[in-house]
């Protein structure tokens, strides 16, 4: 039931948002004692955090919880409906801006708070574009991105392609970072010496320092940097190139042709 072409053939499968039965059955007597959706959405999160997308199973989420894996059944049906649940939670841990503020601080804090979702639960983005995404946290940042990019004043037929340009952006900067915090931590390194260390290894194979030679100049403008200085740093920046965009083409559609 939890197969894609399952979902396909019972549409109402698609999400476990569309699933308009009550969240959790019954509990039986034998069922334990202080179970629920949310306790166990919470336990998904955690086992997520830990172990990555790969190793997470029923079998071991039940462990956590200290159950059988039957009795997580009694609360989804299956262990997509939990992965949904998670990225939901997720989400939610973005805050709201506020609407007073000017469109262009909303829009950093917005996209800053979102990278550091990403890069504090890596397994959310391969989610992300796996599911519908329509949870209430999920449609609670996708509204807040729509109001941040109406306020731009872009014209009505550019704002996609104007949330596109700044949160697609977001997502790939977030994932890969994310991705690297989580391999220098699996490592047992920090991320300066997991670069060093990398670094030695292309610089004592010729063929590789040849092929680096070009950005040497790169290399030598950020030398004294930490890694997070300079991925704040490039982060920041493009964020601003960005903005100059979406501000360059309201002033172009505001021109007289």
């Amino acid at each position: 039931m939890g197969s894609a072409e399952d979902r396909v053939r019972n549409p109402s499968r698609v999400s476990v948002w569309l699933d308009r039965r009550t969240p959790s059955r019954a509990r039986k007597a034998d069922q334990p004692a202080g179970l629920d959706r949310d306790r166990i959405t919470t336990a998904s999160v955690r086992l997520l955090d830990a172990d990555g997308l790969a190793k997470f199973s029923m079998r071991r989420l039940a462990a956590e919880l200290d159950v059988t894996a039957m009795s997580l059944y009694w609360y989804v049906d299956t262990k997509d409906d939990l992965l949904e649940l998670a990225l939901d939670t997720v989400f939610g841990e973005i805050p709201p801006t506020r609407e007073d503020a000017d469109w262009r601080d909303r829009l950093r804090e917005l996209a800053t708070n979102y990278r550091r979702m990403l890069v504090r639960h890596p397994w959310a983005s391969a989610l992300a574009g796996s599911f519908l995404n329509i949870g209430p946290h999920s449609m609670l940042f996708s509204y807040a991105v729509q109001d941040v990019i109406r306020a731009t004043g872009l014209p009505l037929e550019r704002r996609t392609g104007g949330m596109s340009a700044v949160f697609q952006f977001v997502y790939g900067f977030g994932t890969i970072e994310g991705h690297f915090v989580q391999r220098t931590a699996e490592a047992g390194l920090s991320q300066d010496e997991y670069v060093e260390r990398a670094m030695g290894s292309i610089r004592a194979d010729p063929e590789l320092n040849r092929a680096m030679a070009p950005s040497e100049s790169l290399m030598q403008a950020r030398r004294g940097d930490t890694v997070e200085e300079m991925r704040e740093r490039d982060f920041a920046f493009a964020l601003d190139l960005l903005i100059a965009g979406i501000e360059a083409m309201c002033e172009r559609s505001v021109r007289p042709s």
